[in-house]
């Protein structure tokens, strides 16, 4: 056992460990591990706000998202809407035009119409004092008749005409 690797280095191990003690090399070691324990949890607990940070601000994005979806969709109803009302102004502005164009048609056929009548009753007229004329100078004769057919002539044309 004395001769026994094994047991030498259990010494070794030991008389190592007492030296290490002395110098003061286990403070060191376990100042080591807590520093770099506390490094760790500096390092766990950065991550852990920038994570905090991260969900913040991906929440703020879908906030923003959904404000800017809501906006786009008031938008476009607001477009939709102004669509319509301007298909129907231009509708209503269509058929006042119609009923304008139709009113002035209608008013130039009553004028062409009442002008028609006038011309018809001019050439009635016309051709009434021409027969009459024609038969007054057949069946009257003299100063008197002629006097006679000029007057009633002048009254014949402005009855007619009226």
């Amino acid at each position: 056992m004395l001769f026994d690797a094994e047991f030498w280095v259990a010494v070794a191990f030991v008389v190592f460990c007492g030296i290490a003690w002395k110098m003061g090399l286990f403070d060191q070691i376990i100042g080591g591990l807590d520093k770099r324990g506390a490094r760790v949890r500096k390092e766990l607990d950065e991550a852990r706000r920038l994570r905090e940070e991260a969900e913040a601000v991906l929440a703020d994005y879908k906030r923003r998202r959904s404000e800017a979806e809501r906006e786009a969709a008031e938008i476009v109803a607001n477009a939709r809407a102004e669509a319509e009302a301007a298909a129907a102004e231009g509708h209503a502005r269509l058929n006042e035009f119609v009923a304008r164009r139709t009113k002035a048609a209608e008013t130039k056929i009553a004028q062409a119409e009442a002008q028609a009548a006038a011309e018809v009753r001019a050439a009635a007229a016309e051709a009434a004092v021409r027969v009459s004329e024609t038969i007054l100078r057949e069946k009257v004769s003299g100063d008197a008749a002629q006097d006679l057919v000029r007057r009633s002539l002048g009254e014949v044309r402005t009855r007619l005409r009226a």
